[in-house]
């Protein structure tokens, strides 16, 4: 296998909503290159990056997967991420280690959730971008609504270098609006066009396309701008540097159109990608120096080694497999680096190259290349690999926090061992999964980005690891609190012949803001209780209220002033006086208007505007409270406040109304009271269990 040297290296992910088409474009640009003898087919399960059963399964990419071709003496690492909302953390990270976006769209759904979403990410990280306007075969395919909905939803900047060359099953072939020439793509041809003369019939509006790209080209250069107005064009040459310019400076993203099916349209997408898209060399990379200064790091093989752990994978044979972008220097074979991260050394073994999960070895990766290497003992995600000594480190990847849990138990039950250590493994390459033992409910809950990661997460664990589980709803986590203040006496006399049992505590309780857990006060003066057992009556009404008293949840947001009480210079001990408290505190709950609080999420849901209202509609008979709407282009951004009682279920839900086009995400904001006439349904409910 070739090295290549930096600038012929392209690192491109495919990003966009699911369905558009990226998995199915990635097995056309790797066919084409002559890496693949055959063109795989997402619906066959044929194709080189969904090769995990999950993925062929559901006929959807799961997880970021890396690839590569070879095209025109460059090497083009291919990233394809999957569109599925619950699994936009794997796009947000392979868009962290490219330096160029394909943004895939379908031609007849134009912009949709997820579209907008890696563009927002594509933005935020200053990645140039190239559009691919994908399915033009398709019945209601559209280059110019499309256009409009792009233009519109993402900015003017997205601009064609190409239109089509016939419409829905007519579609033939693009017109090259740079050469202005014909590329027509024979039926059940191996992607390689024939350049003939552009058709009569698209002259003139290929002649008007091509002014407006020129135009733009021009907007984004002194220089052309100057002579444009002078000549009122720009020559090919002039016009193919400008681009490249303008698309590395992020003031043009252009537009190819693409039926990655019946493989129309990709060979120039390589031919653009080697032309326009950046080397890792026209791109520095973030790092933070030793006073986590942030600092751009250049591309340079013959600088001090440096890389990037961006992905773990768990494999259930090979162990673990690490994939990392070399950032700076060459990284040989059985080479020993430094994880800084961990303050380790690390033997590389076989320097690998991915091909989804084809590994090819490699005698050595230079600066900017994608790798990865098998069994490094210390090493995980977001780790970097440098010579010791280094001062160097790149900040490692902010994560999303889990929107929604499942209890989980094992099915046999010596697997209860097994899981823990499946689902670390599973972490490992997928740090949304969290996983934890419930301290109130005793539940071992999985949590994710939604319904389908957790059930995906679990298929996993069967078919890698061989642990089968059930999923259920968790308990919901509520609180008791009180509403009045009271005082109480707390007395436990116990005689049994010898020295007895004797503790007298008087207490206040009193109810607290939303959010103040717990508070204890001591105000004995005189000695009444002494003071060794004054911690004792506190350990009492602790270990009680954590045992509730309407439900069996935990008391929150009160106050306990002990101002009073007695003791037997014999009988009296830390015990006596942790039953005393213990005994006040339960006979103040009957007096200080216990009620339940529940938990109440911060919802935002991103929808088509046109189901705005259902949604709203919907978010009030969950009693959530709407805190406003946010038009974005075609969608609608809705923020509400909702108890967790009633997101459960959710995204089934959001997926029926708007038929799997909208997306949500919630955290934690507050607990507040639960309304009274939910109140026995609870309690009978927390009891029954636990009966």
């Amino acid at each position: 296998m070739r090295v290549y040297d930096t600038p012929s290296i392209r690192n491109v992910a495919i990003v966009g909503h699911s369905g558009s088409g990226k998995t199915q474009l990635t097995s056309a640009m790797l066919f084409d290159a002559g890496m693949v003898n055959r063109l795989g087919m997402v619906d066959e399960g044929t194709t080189v990056t969904d090769f995990d059963e999950e993925a062929i399964e559901r006929k959807h990419t799961l997880a970021a997967c890396a690839s590569y071709a070879e095209w025109n003496k460059t090497k083009i690492n291919v990233l394809d991420t999957p569109g599925i909302a619950n699994f936009l953390s794997e796009a947000r990270t392979a868009l962290g280690v490219s330096d160029a976006a394909v943004v895939v769209v379908d031609a007849v759904s134009g912009v949709e959730v997820q579209t907008e979403k890696t563009w927002a990410e594509a933005q935020e990280l200053n990645i140039p971008k190239v559009v691919v306007l994908n399915h033009l075969d398709r019945e209601r395919a559209s280059l110019t609504r499309s256009l409009t909905s792009l233009q519109d939803v993402l900015g003017r900047t997205i601009v064609p270098i190409q239109v089509p060359i016939g419409s829905e099953k007519s579609f033939r072939g693009v017109v090259d609006l740079i050469a202005m020439k014909a590329l027509v793509f024979a039926s059940g041809s191996d992607g390689k066009p024939s350049v003939e003369d552009i058709p009569d019939d698209l002259i003139a509006s290929a002649k008007t396309a091509r002014e407006a790209l020129i135009e733009m080209v021009a907007e984004a250069d002194d220089n052309l701008m100057e002579k444009f107005f002078e000549a009122g064009t720009l020559t090919q040459e002039e016009l193919e540097a400008g681009l490249r310019t303008a698309v590395l400076a992020g003031q043009v993203a252009p537009l190819l159109c693409t039926s990655a099916t019946l493989n129309i349209g990709v060979v120039p997408l390589l031919d653009a990608l080697v032309k326009y898209a950046p080397s890792p060399a026209d791109r520095p990379f973030r790092s933070v120096n030793s006073d986590k200064e942030s600092e751009q790091k250049v591309a340079s093989s013959d600088g001090p080694t440096a890389a990037y752990v961006w992905k773990t994978i768990a494999d259930a044979f090979a162990g673990r497999i690490t994939m990392f972008r070399v950032v700076s220097g060459t990284i040989k074979a059985d080479a020993t680096v430094h994880n800084l991260t961990k303050d380790a050394a690390e033997r590389c073994g076989s320097l690998l190259l991915l091909q989804g999960k084809t590994h090819t070895p490699v005698d050595e990766l230079r600066a900017g290349d994608l790798g990865a290497v098998a069994k490094l003992k210390d090493t995980h995600t977001g780790d970097t690999l440098a010579d010791k000594g280094s001062s160097i480190k790149f900040p490692p990847f902010s994560f999303p926090s889990p929107v929604l849990s499942y209890a989980i138990e094992p099915k046999s039950r010596g697997d209860e061992e097994k899981i823990s250590t499946s689902l670390q493994r599973l972490r490992e390459e997928d740090p949304t999964i969290e996983y934890k033992r419930d301290d109130q409910t005793q539940e071992l809950l999985l949590s994710g980005q939604g319904q389908l990661h957790i059930e995906v997460t679990v298929a996993k664990l069967k078919r890698r690891f061989g642990v089968e589980v059930n999923l259920k709803l968790p308990r919901i986590a509520y609180r008791e609190t009180i509403l009045a203040p009271t005082e109480a006496h707390g007395r436990h006399k116990k005689q049994t012949g010898g020295h007895g049992q004797f503790g007298d505590c008087k207490i206040r309780m009193e109810p607290l803001p939303r959010g103040s857990d717990f508070e204890f006060a001591n105000e004995i003066f005189g000695g009444s209780i002494p003071r060794q057992f004054v911690p004792a009556v506190e350990k009492g009404i602790q270990q009680s209220r954590m045992r509730g008293y309407l439900a069996g949840y935990p008391v929150v947001d009160f106050k306990v002033t002990v101002f009073d009480g007695s003791f037997h210079p014999v009988d009296s001990n830390e015990m006596s006086f942790k039953m005393a408290g213990s005994l006040a505190f339960k006979d103040a709950m009957t007096r200080a208007k216990p009620t339940l609080l529940e938990p109440i999420m911060n919802v935002e849901i991103y929808s088509p505007s046109e189901f705005a209202g259902d949604l709203m509609g919907d978010l009030n008979s969950r009693r959530g409270r709407i805190g406003g709407m946010e038009p974005r282009g075609a969608m609608t951004a809705i923020k509400a406040q909702v108890p967790i009682a009633e997101m459960l279920t959710y995204e089934q839900q959001l997926t029926s109304v708007t038929g799997g086009r909208g997306a949500y995400q919630m955290e934690f904001s507050h607990y507040e009271e639960v309304p009274a006439h939910l109140h026995s349904d609870i309690i009978s409910a927390a009891k029954a269990e636990s009966s």
